[in-house]
């Protein structure tokens, strides 16, 4: 349900939030809290991305349905996502769901033992249709070890290979700037995310941008520019 967006006055790319969450899954506010904040803040672009797990039989219908009306009346634009577990083969978002979301956000939220499981669990991801986005890369590392530069530059080869995204976590300051610039560099996009659970914390992405533009990174380098 990929939508692409008419050209309507100045839209700032730069002025987005694709990962939030709402009560249809772990968020503590109702779409239209998380909208609200969205356009008390100036954003252009908001994305809100439930837990998958979470939308499961008429949830999934409610989620999708309430998305779409809202989408209508909002002052900025409104792209529906969900972000769904990285697992082994792939991402765990339903192929029928995926045919009716904007996009998808896969990140590894299983405990990990090792940074090699970790890269293993993101090159399944990288390698799923389903998956445009892969979520607050990097989260394990600390502590579980860091893998070597040259196997970071090989994910980076095989997101460009099949056209993924990384997003860039404000919340958790993720991933590293070299690893955004070798992104830019390879013309591999980036996306502005504040993984907020709350509706005060919509919108809260001024970390990405200031990595994103320490990267060098120009609009063309933004996921978000696919729907302008």
């Amino acid at each position: 349900m990929e939508m692409k967006i008419e050209p309507e006055g100045d839209r700032n790319v730069l002025s987005h939030d694709l990962h939030t969450h709402t009560t249809y899954s772990d968020g503590r506010g109702e779409p239209l809290q998380n909208i609200e904040a969205a356009e008390r803040r100036g954003l252009s672009f908001l994305g809100i991305s439930d837990h998958v797990q979470c939308l499961t039989g008429r949830s999934q219908g409610r989620y999708l349905t309430e998305l779409m009306e809202l989408r209508k009346e909002a002052d900025l634009t409104l792209l529906i996502g969900v972000e769904a577990n990285a697992m082994p083969g792939g991402s765990d978002v339903p192929g029928e769901m995926r045919k009716k979301l904007d996009y998808v956000i896969s990140s590894v939220h299983n405990v990990v033992d090792s940074p090699e499981e970790y890269l293993s669990l993101v090159r399944d991801s990288l390698t799923d249709e389903k998956v445009d986005i892969i979520g607050h890369f990097g989260i394990s590392f600390p502590n579980v070890g860091w893998p070597s530069w040259e196997e970071l530059v090989e994910l980076i080869k095989l997101a460009e290979e099949n056209g993924k995204a990384f997003e860039i976590s404000s919340w958790y300051r993720v991933p590293e700037l070299d690893f955004i610039k070798e992104c830019v560099r390879r013309g591999v996009q980036l996306s502005f995310g504040s993984d907020a659970h709350r509706p005060d914390r919509v919108g809260d992405v001024s970390w990405s941008v200031k990595m994103f533009r320490k990267a060098g990174g120009k609009e063309e380098d933004l996921f978000i520019s696919r729907f302008v």
